[in-house]
């Protein structure tokens, strides 16, 4: 990358997009939604679960002018998830700037461990125990998504739902690997505690992006 292109990555000018697609939103509050989706590679948190892994380096995902994104996410759709990765290693203002100036809808899916960045009308939290969000983005967060792999996940989800606004929706979502096991565990959690709810990969099991 020359330096110009850093500086213009710095500004958010540019971003190290993955991938880009249109389809339906398979998890949380919006589930079942049209939306386009812009990934943003780059993240150092590092759960070991993840489902793409491609995308933690950076490196490999080319600087991509903002505008182009904007331009091309104008195309498809009223509602913009950016996700990674971890969207917030990047200044995203410009980007939601321009969205907005389309009139397009701002949601972003992160795990809060970066400063937020960016004008957003959804804000999907969804920490992880080995990089706890910073303070100043719980009350922020319109729902809290908890990814359980196994039984501690409860106990982290109780802790974090402590710190985040009371009109913040609680979900619990099973770890795609370890379902069949861990939704009976949820199930029964949130008959138990009422005020979460259940997420699914929903897209997973219709087979699309």
């Amino acid at each position: 990358m020359t330096e110009e292109d850093k500086k213009k990555v710095k500004k958010g000018e540019l971003l190290p997009l993955m991938e880009a697609f249109y389809t339906i939103q398979g998890e949380g509050y919006h589930k079942g939604s049209a939306a386009y989706f812009i990934r943003i590679g780059g993240c150092d948190v590092g759960c070991h679960w993840c489902d793409v892994k491609e995308s933690w380096d950076s490196r490999l995902h080319p600087p991509t002018a903002t505008k182009k994104i904007v331009d091309e996410a104008a195309k498809y759709a009223n509602t913009i998830v950016v996700t990674g990765g971890e969207p917030l290693m990047w200044n995203l203002f410009p980007l939601t700037q321009a969205l907005q100036q389309k009139a397009m809808k701002t949601h972003i899916e992160t795990s809060g461990a970066y400063p937020l960045t960016g004008n957003w009308d959804w804000i999907c939290l969804s920490p992880k125990k080995n990089k706890l969000p910073l303070p100043e983005i719980y009350p922020l967060a319109h729902e809290l998504k908890i990814i359980v792999y196994n039984k501690n996940d409860f106990k982290f989800a109780v802790q974090e739902a402590k710190k985040v606004s009371h009109n913040c929706i609680l979900y619990l979502q099973p770890e795609w690997s370890n379902r069949e096991k861990m939704i009976p565990l949820i199930v029964d959690f949130v008959m138990k505690n009422p005020e979460w709810k259940v997420s699914l990969q929903t897209h997973k099991y219709m087979d699309i992006p």
